[in-house]
């Protein structure tokens, strides 16, 4: 069912910071070409008995309100037609990368905030990401970064209303250009290994050769 869950966040009400309910969305990237998988669809990869899909519903499930697939367009849609629980929708701007998938996944989301990632991060930890929406407070977005140069916005927390307003009228195709046009808070990706230990929601398998190496 769709509810509200609470998340630390600003009481626009109050007009101060606190425990505020929202409505949350996981948005997942899967419209990719899939050069780097040779052409393979990486979304159905098996790891540990799942679907890389699979597992990435499984565990956001738990979190957010729905979960959203974005595709590239209807008939990659039609390859998730028999998971449940699940919407999919596809790009309404095409040719844009990662941009247009988050333009369409906002543009249907419900959810007051949005937890984004691609589909090749099959490690998603239900703790770490429970962790990034609570810090949201009064930011527009929640970044995790492994140093000032090296952020993860695919594997991030946006507000919806702050992501359309630059989806509105941006230039760059850039997803830096975009995380540095919102208000956002970085958070050291080190400081959350003791909840992700190895640090494994953050590995991206581009190959079926990545599935044998040691993490």
């Amino acid at each position: 069912m769709y509810g509200r869950r609470r998340y630390g966040g600003y009481d626009v009400a109050a007009g101060r910071p606190g425990v505020c309910q929202m409505t949350s969305s996981g948005v997942v990237l899967v419209g990719g070409e899939a050069r780097r998988a040779n052409g393979m669809e990486k979304y159905f990869f098996v790891l540990e008995g799942r679907t890389f899909i699979e597992r990435l519903i499984d565990a956001l499930s738990g979190i957010v309100d729905e979960v959203i697939l974005v595709a590239k367009d209807p008939r990659q849609c039609e390859r998730f037609s028999h998971l449940e629980g699940v919407r999919c929708v596809t790009d309404i701007r095409r040719g844009m990368g990662p941009l247009g998938g988050l333009h369409a996944g906002a543009l249907a989301a419900r959810g007051d905030v949005l937890f984004v990632c691609a589909c090749d991060m099959p490690c998603i930890n239900r703790q770490l990401v429970s962790h990034l929406l609570s810090l949201l407070d009064d930011y527009e977005g929640v970044i995790p970064a492994w140093k000032p140069d090296m952020i993860e916005p695919l594997h991030a927390v946006y507000r919806r209303d702050a992501l359309l307003r630059y989806l509105e009228s941006h230039q760059s195709l850039s997803l830096r250009d975009m995380v540095q046009a919102l208000r956002c808070r970085f958070v050291d990706i080190h400081s959350l290994e003791e909840m992700d230990p190895g640090l494994r929601s953050f590995t991206n398998i581009n190959k079926l050769e990545d599935l044998g190496r040691p993490s």
